[in-house]
Order: C-alpha cells, then structure tokens, then sequence
C-alpha cells in the first residue's frame, strides 16, 4: 500500500522533516518517488523505519545506521549485521542495569521521605535501625551508607 509522507509520519511517529533526512542520508535505498518526484512509501520503507527507529534510540548513530544498510544489500554481511545488534544488546543491557540501580535509590528515598514526612521529621529516619527497613531497600540502604563512608574517608584523608 502507498503511503505519503504525512501518512508514514503518523504511522511511525516521526516527523516529515526527520523522514526527508533519513532519505537524504540513504537510510530508505528503495523509497520510489511518484511523477511530481513526491515521497511514496511502503509497507516494506514502514519496516525499515522501525528498524531505523529502534537503532538509533538504541544510541547508534547514523553514520552507523548508514553502514547497516549498506551491509543489507550486500552478500555474506549476515554476520556483520548480527555483531551491531548483539554489541547494542550488550550495551542496552548494562545501561539497563545502572538504570535499575537509580530506581532503586530513587524507590527507596521516596520510601524515606514518605516515611519522614509521616514521623514529621528526618531525626527519625537517620536513627531507623537496619532492620526497621523494608527488606527490599535494605541493600540499596546499605549501599548508600557505604558510599558515604567511602567519600567520607577519601575526605578524611585529603
């Protein structure tokens, strides 16, 4: 099915603008034009521009979206293609992690605050003993503590 560029603009999500680009810098090689040279998509160009989406919200860059396509068309690229991916999952995957360690704190500050705010007062929260925490912000609780420790001598020591 042909789709115009406002109608693959709101298919993806994408502006028009960054659709012209991506046709300029060769990411869509099969995007055909009409008779008044205007953009006619596909199916096929919808495909590609999930791909091309996913990439670079994964962090790579054009220039490295680029190099994919290229591979694409070419013969015996398989395995280069599948190295991108498997080096983006890598990295996605401890970026993910470090996230999951700002939650945590973040979920258990707002358990302190909360906590805080119903004793009135932050006095009570830094005499919590270990055990009054909740199991699941113990570690992060602990983590924290030793980070401070940890600065507190680097600072003693300076």
């Amino acid at each position: 099915m042909p789709y115009t560029i406002k109608d693959m603009s709101r298919l993806t999500g994408l502006p028009a603008s960054t659709l012209r680009y991506y046709d300029k810098q060769g990411l869509i090689p099969n995007l055909r034009r009409d008779g008044n040279n205007v953009r006619v998509f596909t199916d096929e160009d919808y495909g590609q521009l999930r791909i091309i989406d996913c990439l670079k919200r994964s962090g790579l860059s054009i220039k490295d979206i680029k190099s994919f396509i290229d591979m694409a068309g070419k013969e015996g690229m398989l395995s280069g293609r599948l190295e991108i991916f498997r080096k983006r999952r890598e990295i996605l995957r401890k970026e993910l992690e470090d996230l999951q360690g700002v939650l945590d704190v973040i979920e258990y500050k707002c358990w302190y605050y909360e906590r805080a705010c119903e004793e009135g007062s932050e006095s009570a929260m830094k005499d919590l003993n270990p055990s009054e925490v909740p199991e699941r912000f113990r570690e992060t609780r602990e983590s924290l503590h030793r980070r401070l420790c940890d600065e507190e001598k680097i600072q003693a020591c300076s």
